[in-house]
């Protein structure tokens, strides 16, 4: 049963979005008060967040926001903002899709179903020196404690775990974070591979990451 956590302050369409997914066999969570928002999101691990952009202490955009610098875990934006400037930017800060309300419930759980489907798809599960690997949820799990990577990082080190003893080009990994060689950030990548490096290296993978000077990178 997949779970959706529910970021809303209006209390009578709280209500009824959560009648309307319990009654489609979803799981539901919702937020405890609007202080800590992203860390309340993140610690409940759903698969799913709908999000209202208007909400008390931080609003949706900005929650989006601190979510992303953590979890893929994908986010539909649920709101009564009709504007495309609105839209434009829940996209561009990671929003999977944007419904504006009032909403045709029909719809929306089609929405709903076809995001997940998306991510399952790609949610692809292996192994790496013994950690399990979930590129979905953006982390690495002995089992008892997991490390959580930003969506860069994760990007990162599924191209180099796909290749692994293969040295894989900056142009490469490049054009796997950006997918547009019009917004290539050399400097952003080398910051990226740096603290995925630092973060292996705390959790017991030593040396994983090896730089080949003028060719580019190899997971070992």
């Amino acid at each position: 049963m997949s779970r959706i956590f529910i970021a809303e302050d209006d209390s009578a369409i709280l209500a009824g979005l959560t009648d309307l997914l319990s009654g489609a066999g979803y799981e539901t969570a919702v937020l405890n008060g609007f202080e800590n928002a992203p860390a309340q999101i993140l610690a409940a691990r759903p698969d799913l967040v709908l999000m209202d952009i208007t909400l008390p202490v931080m609003n949706g955009e900005m929650i989006l926001r601190e979510i992303r610098k953590s979890s893929d875990v994908p986010v539909i934006m649920v709101t009564s903002r009709s504007s495309e400037t609105d839209e434009v930017l829940s996209l561009s800060y990671g929003a999977d899709d944007y419904v504006s309300k009032p909403y045709d419930p029909t719809i929306l759980l089609l929405r709903i179903s076809a995001v997940l489907k998306r991510y399952s798809r790609v949610e692809e599960k292996s192994t790496y020196r013994g950690l399990n690997l979930n590129t979905a949820r953006g982390s690495l799990s002995d089992g008892s404690t997991e490390l959580v990577l930003t969506k860069n990082e994760m990007l990162i080190f599924r191209v180099l775990l796909d290749k692994q003893g293969q040295i894989v080009t900056r142009d490469e990994l490049m054009t796997a974070l950006w997918d547009n060689e019009e917004y290539i950030n050399d400097n952003a990548l080398t910051v990226n591979i740096s603290r995925l490096r630092q973060k292996l290296d705390g959790f017991g993978c030593k040396g994983a990451i090896e730089t080949r000077k003028k060719q580019g990178y190899i997971l070992l």
